[in-house]
């Protein structure tokens, strides 16, 4: 009992706000020690890169209960980035704690049709992705953790409904969370409106789900989030001044991190911090968000495209390798104007080790956004790559008095 207290006053201390830059010797000497000149040239520009990373140990007692030892890198919350395709995360997680919540009115394998219901909303009643043509809340969750899909994201986004997706994470703590759009071209207004979906099972109409609109008001900051120099917009004009994210999605590195994190390991967080799901749940989030596209049935996907580690960034993303077949990442990434990010959790099953890794980075030299001039391949994914071979080989050295019992990470896959 001792124990579980401090462990949750260890993680509400970690959420709580502030402005002060968290920053931790024994991380960034580990860095320095091993990095490359390219490396070495980033870690010497933190606010060109604006990089945040936090590196979490994982140690195990005799019962094999974890504990968790994070180690921080430049790490503010106040410090804005795009969290891009992090925020579909949240949203699958709150996906399928509604359902719970809806008392088995639907499942995640119920058809899921989706009308239009507002201005600038689309409906969708086939999936041709899926083996039997039909959309799915757990189709939509695959496609988002295996490729990161974004008309994937935009259901759920539906589904959740924008007031109860925020509200959701409010109460669990995440109070600087906000996912305000959808990733398709709408206004602040239409992003507040959320379709009518209709649920089938076996041809009969189960549920429906009237339109929503949201009535929620963000706490959106006072002083304006610019970012760049220039922008072009949606009519292809460039626009000589900075780009506007006040009201865009906002996910700080620490709270990604710890949504990660309460899903992996649900018993290391607080109740009140936990999504409500069953074992099923998390069985499902646990194979989704390690499976690789290649081991998908459905979709099929082209591999020359969606290779490995498309979206698994630290120490593979970075000339498209193969992934050990011993190693599994379960992670999240997103890309967009320039930020890459990325949350995981790592799993070597040959020489039992697991970690935990957050991550990004800006880059884009020339300041100009929506041009697709970003520094990704020559900067961004060798960063990640490095910084997760850094720690990896640090790992591997590591002794251990408890050696770690991954088979719970083992899964079955298409």
């Amino acid at each position: 009992m001792k124990r579980t207290c401090c462990l949750i006053l260890l993680f509400l201390c970690s959420m709580a706000t502030t402005a002060q830059i968290k920053n931790d010797g024994f991380f960034e000497q580990l860095l320095r020690k091993n990095a490359s000149p390219l490396l070495t040239d980033v870690l010497n520009k933190p606010d060109t890169f604006q990089y945040q990373l936090i590196y979490t140990e994982i140690k195990r007692n005799k019962n094999q209960e974890p504990q968790f030892i994070d180690h921080y890198l430049n790490v503010d919350r106040n410090r804005y980035f795009n969290p891009a395709s992090t925020v579909k995360m949240p949203v699958a997680f709150a996906a399928l704690e509604k359902i719970n919540q809806l008392n088995g009115k639907i499942t995640v394998q119920d058809v899921m049709l989706t009308d239009s219901s507002y201005s600038g909303q689309t409906a969708v009643t086939t999936d041709s992705t899926a083996e039997n043509n039909l959309p799915s809340i757990a189709h939509y969750i695959k496609k988002i953790f295996l490729v990161s899909d974004n008309e994937a994201y935009n259901r759920l986004y539906e589904f959740d409904g924008q007031q109860y997706l925020n509200e959701s994470l409010w109460k669990k703590g995440y109070n600087d969370i906000r996912i305000t759009r959808r990733f398709t071209p709408m206004t602040e207004e239409e992003n507040r409106h959320t379709n009518a979906i209709r649920f089938f099972n076996k041809g009969q109409l189960i549920y429906t789900q009237p339109p929503a609109y949201s009535t929620i008001r963000f706490r959106f900051p006072k002083n304006k989030i610019l970012v760049g120099k220039g922008h072009w917009d949606k009519n292809d004009s460039l626009i000589n001044t900075p780009m506007d994210f006040t009201t865009h999605n906002n996910l700080p590195l620490e709270d990604g991190y710890h949504l990660l994190r309460s899903v992996l390991f649900p018993s290391s967080v607080p109740a009140s911090q936990r999504f409500q799901l069953k074992k099923e749940d998390y069985e499902l989030l646990y194979t989704y968000l390690s499976e690789l596209p290649y081991e998908s049935r459905f979709p099929k996907y082209d591999t020359t495209e969606f290779f490995d580690s498309y979206t698994k960034f630290f120490f593979f993303r970075a000339g498209k390798e193969k992934i050990l077949s011993y190693i599994r990442v379960f992670n999240k990434a997103g890309w967009s104007y320039g930020f890459l990010t990325d949350y995981c959790y790592v799993v070597d099953f040959k020489n039992n080790v697991e970690f935990m890794l957050s991550g990004t980075i800006y880059v884009n030299s020339d300041g100009i956004l929506n041009d697709n001039k970003y520094e990704y391949e020559t900067i961004g994914y060798p960063f990640f790559k490095e910084v997760g071979n850094i720690i990896y080989r640090h790992e591997l050295n590591k002794k251990r008095t408890v050696t770690p019992d991954l088979s719970n990470w083992r899964k079955t896959y298409n």
